[in-house]
């Protein structure tokens, strides 16, 4: 399994995480979603399965690296948020 690695956000608790079913055949997911920072660590060590922005539930199996493809689902969704830092 990878090192977790965090991308850094302007919005705290939102991070992006590959979708676990949508892979290349290589294994590589063919684009990230984004969810909340503090399910990450508990869905990769449990399996657990974590909820995305846009719905898209899966368990978290790989860490993104900048310029991933990113879910524009996810995307619009989190650019609609409003900025800060003051997670509920």
């Amino acid at each position: 399994m990878d090192a977790m690695s965090t991308l850094t956000q302007t919005r705290p608790d939102v991070d992006t995480r590959p979708e676990g079913t949508d892979t290349t055949g290589d294994d590589t997911p063919k684009m990230f979603h984004y969810v909340r920072k503090d399910k990450i660590a508990e869905s990769a060590v449990m399996g657990s399965a974590v909820v995305a922005l846009c719905g898209e539930v899966f368990p978290v199996t790989r860490a993104p690296k900048p310029g991933s493809p990113v879910c524009p689902e996810c995307k619009e969704i989190y650019d609609s948020l409003p900025k800060g830092g003051e997670g509920d």
